[in-house]
């Protein structure tokens, strides 16, 4: 098995993509090794010292990581994923292959009145936004809407990047307000 490794623009960050399929649809995100309980691949990554964060993608893992030099950490982790393919155990302890997504649309705000532009924002950030983040080894999915202030979250390689105040403000918020008019603001969660 070869295990490809990408830098992110987040430095405390690390790209890894198996060469298979990680996640079905989707993506997954965990911050504290309680939370990686779920996943058995989640928890022998944390349980490889100085990681912080584990995120899932549809054909990548990226790692996040408190200290500690790269080249040191990088061996134990690209060692516990692959331990963790070649025992063929399932990616999650249920068996599920279920995202966070779900989760995440059932937490969504936004004024009724507001859903044909909140379906343009979707749209835009499914088309345009998430497969550049993506490439990036992070993710980034829609919250809310109110008030012209359009509010989004941020997992991965996104989540701390000091890059991505500039994503958010030049990138994302352009786009959105070049084709939606009633967006002036752009703001994570």
């Amino acid at each position: 098995m070869f295990i490809q490794t990408e830098a992110t623009p987040n430095p405390a960050t690390l790209k890894f993509i198996p060469g298979r399929l990680v996640l079905d649809a989707g993506t997954m995100e965990f911050s504290t090794p309680e939370a990686a309980a779920r996943s058995p691949l989640a928890e022998r990554l944390f349980a490889v010292p100085g990681v912080t964060g584990v995120f899932y993608g549809s054909d990548f893992i990226t790692v996040t990581k408190a200290d500690g030099d790269w080249q040191h950490l990088k061996p134990a982790i690209l060692g516990a994923i692959m331990e963790h393919y070649m025992s063929g155990a399932p990616l999650l302890a249920d068996g599920s292959t279920a995202s966070d997504d779900a989760a995440d649309e059932a937490d969504e705000f936004y004024n009724e009145a507001d859903t044909e532009t909140v379906e343009m924002i979707k749209d835009l950030i499914e088309t345009r936004v998430r497969p550049a983040v993506a490439n990036d080894g992070g993710d980034i999915t829609f919250r809310g809407f109110k008030d012209g202030v359009v509010y989004l979250n941020m997992k991965g390689a996104c989540s701390g990047c000091p890059s991505s105040t500039a994503t958010l403000q030049h990138g994302i918020q352009n786009l959105l307000r070049h084709f939606v008019p009633e967006v002036v603001e752009v703001r994570p969660m």
